[in-house]
């Protein structure tokens, strides 16, 4: 199977659990998106979803869960409220999936979401200094979970004594900010040059991971010392601000689909 066709069985899925005019989009998340894949990839996605008018009167809580499927493959679910916060915060993890190009669009929303693809760059630079702070904040948690005995991870640390996933993670993480801080597109700043994804995809082999475990922890070191300190100096010299003209797009793309969808349930439209 394709890429796309593994994010459409993804979809026929979730289609047991939402109706298909709840559904607004589900993206590719991960390793694909930033062409460092191998055969033995998981394919994960990210399904974004609108409350029903009930859930809206009725003040319930917004879907936000991980599905995990038979084949141990993730789709995370959640509400189109929620998502908007997480544009909001920069987290690379969730702005991603206006770059995939594996992805499903809910024709009922297309109009509305397609507005945030034409306008992605602006969303990914409306807060430069919390965005380098997501990205300082994911490179800890990567640095953190690299000995960790997480349940999925036990095998790794069993062979190396450290998960080269993390590894690679976080020496991933240094090259997209170094790029980000530079002024390089999103894009340019996901797809690292032919050198680095070589290099990281054999940091990140299972089999036979390009370090010792003494060796990652001295590029580890190294790498996590690099971020923090990059980061803090880019923050210091660029205090928070947010450009209202994104958020004010992010508030209405939000209002709009929020606002089909409740029209489409109360007209009684059929599926999209």
């Amino acid at each position: 199977m394709t890429i796309m066709d593994r994010v459409r069985d993804h979809l026929k899925e979730s289609l047991e659990f939402f109706p298909k005019n709840k559904i607004v989009t589900i993206a590719l998340q991960g390793s694909q998106n930033y062409q460092l894949d191998t055969p033995e990839s998981d394919v994960d996605t990210k399904l974004i979803v609108v409350p029903s008018f009930k859930d809206i009167a009725m003040n319930a809580k917004p879907v936000s869960t991980t599905h995990v499927r038979a084949n141990n493959e993730h789709t995370d679910w959640k509400d189109i409220r929620l998502y908007e916060a997480c544009f909001l915060k920069q987290n690379l993890n969730f702005v991603e999936i206006l770059f995939t190009p594996y992805c499903y669009i809910n024709n009922l929303y297309e109009e509305q979401w397609q507005r945030l693809i034409t306008y992605r760059e602006g969303i990914t630079r409306m807060n430069p200094h919390r965005a380098v702070r997501s990205m300082m904040g994911i490179a800890l948690e990567k640095w953190h979970a690299l000995e960790h005995h997480y349940p999925s991870r036990i095998a790794m640390i069993e062979a190396h004594g450290y998960d080269p996933k993390q590894l690679s993670h976080l020496l991933r993480i240094r090259y997209f900010l170094d790029k980000y801080i530079d002024g390089y597109s999103y894009l340019a700043c996901m797809i690292p040059d032919n050198k680095t994804r070589e290099t990281l995809i054999k940091v990140k082999s299972p089999m036979n991971p390009l370090y010792t475990l003494e060796e990652a922890r001295e590029v580890g070191q190294e790498t996590i010392n690099h971020i923090k300190k990059t980061a803090d100096k880019f923050c210091e010299e660029n205090p928070e601000q947010e450009d209202n003209e994104m958020r004010e797009l992010l508030d209405d793309v939000t209002y709009e689909i929020m606002r089909i969808a409740v029209k489409e349930e109360l007209d009684g439209g059929g599926l999209s």
